[in-house]
This record gives C-alpha cells, sequence and structure tokens, in this order.
C-alpha cells in the first residue's frame, strides 16, 4: 500500500530526515513517534507530495508520489497539524468544497453524508465552522481527508489542544477508520498510540529508531528486569541491603505502604536476571518480611527514552 524506500530531506547541510525506510499495509494503524523535531511531520508532508524529498522514494500503490502526483493523492486524505478549514463557512459547505477540489465522481450527497456519520458531525452541519469547538473541528478536519474515500488516511497530531473527553472520541473515531483505511498518526503522545495502534515507527534526530508491533515494543528493552516489592522495615537499611545484592543494578525507595511499616522498592536486576529469590533470601536473613512483589514489564515511554537517548549515544560516538 505504502513503500518508503531510503527518504532524505536535506535544509543546506542539516539533515530533517535521514536515510528512513519503511512499508504499511492495508488497514494497519501506524503510529509515528517522536519527540519535538524528531521530523515526523515532515516526513507527513512528503508522503502526501505536500513536500518534495531530497531523495529517496515515496510509492502509494504502485504511484510514485512525485512522478505521478495526481493518482497517488487520490489515494490520501491528509489531516495537518492545523486543519485547513474556512471559518466562514458551513460545515455542508465546506465538506461540498472539498468534494469539488478533489474532483470526488462518487454520489455527492450519499458520499457526505456516510464521512458526517462516520465523524459524528450530522448535528452540526449546518452550523458555521468558525462557530465550532476545537474537538468539532479536527472531527470537520477528518472528515475533509476522508472525501474521495481514500485508501490511506494521515492524521499530524489530531488530539492537539483538545480536551480529555474529546481526546477518547478522536481515538475511538480513529480506531474505526482502521477497519477500512491505512491510517497513520503522527504524535509525541505516548499514550495516544498505545491507544489506537497496532504498530508503532519511532523517529529521532530525522532517522528511523524502532519498527514494531505495540504489543511487542517493549522486548526492545532487553538486559534488565523490574520488580515492584513492599518491605517491611528500616526504610533506609532496607534500600542499603537491596543495593548491595551483586544482582540488582538500581533500587530507590518509592513511598510508604499505608496501615504498615512497609515501603514499595523500585528494584532493576543486572543482564536481566530473575532476582526474586536473592531478595527474598536477603530479606529472611535480616528479619525485614516481604508483604508483596511482583514483576513489571518496560513501559512504552521506558523503551522510548531507551531508544532515542541510544541513538544520541551512537551519533557521539560517531564523531
Amino acid at each position: 500500500m505504502l513503500k518508503v524506500e531510503n527518504l532524505v530531506k536535506k535544509y543546506g547541510d542539516k539533515y530533517a530526515v535521514n536515510d528512513i525506510s519503511f512499508t504499511i499495509g492495508d488497514n494497519e494503524v501506524v503510529g509515528f513517534l517522536g519527540p519535538n523535531g524528531a521530523g515526523k511531520s515532515t516526513t507527513m508532508n512528503m508522503i502526501t507530495g505536500y513536500l518534495s524529498y531530497t531523495s529517496g522514494s515515496v510509492t502509494v500503490d504502485c504511484f510514485e508520489i512525485l512522478d505521478n502526483p495526481t493518482e497517488a493523492k487520490k489515494l490520501i486524505g491528509y489531516l495537518p497539524e492545523q486543519p485547513p478549514l474556512y471559518p466562514e463557512m458551513t460545515v455542508e459547505e465546506y465538506l461540498n468544497f472539498v468534494y469539488e477540489l478533489k474532483g470526488c465522481t462518487l454520489n455527492r450527497k450519499k458520499h457526505i453524508m456516510e464521512i458526517c456519520e462516520v465523524t459524528k458531525i450530522v448535528d452540526i452541519r449546518g452550523r458555521l465552522i468558525k462557530n465550532l469547538s476545537k474537538g468539532y473541528c479536527q472531527r470537520v478536519g477528518i472528515a475533509q481527508a476522508l472525501v474521495g474515500n481514500p485508501k490511506i488516511i494521515i492524521l499530524d497530531e489530531p488530539t492537539v489542544g483538545l480536551d480529555p473527553k474529546q481526546i477518547i472520541e478522536i481515538r475511538n473515531l480513529i480506531r474505526s477508520l482502521g477497519r477500512d483505511h491505512t491510517v497513520i498518526l503522527s504524535t509525541h503522545i505516548l499514550a495516544e498510540v498505545q491507544a489506537v495502534c497496532d504498530r508503532i515507527l519511532i523517529l529521532n534526530k530525522g532517522r528511523l529508531a524502532a519498527d514494531e508491533r505495540t504489543d511487542e515494543l517493549t522486548e526492545l528493552m532487553t538486559g534488565t528486569r523490574r520488580i515492584v516489592a513492599q518491605i517491611c522495615g528500616n526504610r533506609k537499611e532496607v534500600l542499603e541491603s537491596l543495593r548491595a545484592l551483586d544482582c540488582v543494578s538500581y533500587a530507590e525507595a518509592s513511598k510508604e505502604v499505608h496501615g504498615t511499616d512497609g515501603t514499595v522498592f523500585k528494584i532493576e536486576s543486572k543482564n536481566g536476571q530473575d532476582i526474586r529469590k536473592q531478595i527474598f533470601a536477603m530479606c529472611a536473613e535480616k528479619n525485614m518480611p516481604i508483604i508483596g512483589m511482583e514483576t513489571v514489564s518496560a513501559s512504552l515511554e521506558d523503551v522510548f527514552l531507551s531508544l532515542t537517548q541510544e541513538t544520541a549515544r551512537k551519533k557521539v560516538k560517531a564523531k
């Protein structure tokens, strides 16, 4: 469906995007994740043909975006970070305008009504866009991206500035779109991709740092096993004893356990070891009762920070 090969965008001698490649198939919901300045929006703009690239290629269903822009762009619906809305138009006038602009040949009345139903804006079709809330403006922006029924929907920061209720509504909408479209979601919000995406591409400093299924991404965090243990005893003594274990790479006291003399400790092992037996033996020897213990997997935040920091370290070493 979408194939990006060795994509590069330079401004002078600076790389905004530096040699990234990936392929996205039908009906995938893919998250583009990265800090501000990582190259997410630049990549989106090149995929849509809005911005030319220095080298590489973007192929949409066999059409190269710069060689066959008209055919390729028919397959793409795009919502930029700032929705391209006309505030003096009503929602219905605006969608009819977009219909004509795209040269859409589908049954106009039926098609626009279907889009309004999908995006849940039927009740506001007659309202002026300037009088809509931020959440409804985002919905109208997504609606314009759906005009022409494109195979690929690209959304750049679709929940920026929304309140929690509006964010949930837009996330649910994105999930529903993934049933019939390929959806690419660009964001720097970690919870966003976990909530709606099947797969995650992490960009950092213009490079692709990771390309994994969402549920498999935490497996990239190797060499560390994390444990949360609730241990009774003198907080300082327990912490010193944990840190003295050869198998422990890091330990910190988190919070006291209400109603006991226990404290929650966060502990990390060396080399991915299972250190529960060593912790139990140490606590038994020193009469420090354990009232709870569980292993915890790395969060998406942990993976993201690990990958982006590793990319930065490699660049420093290369210099």
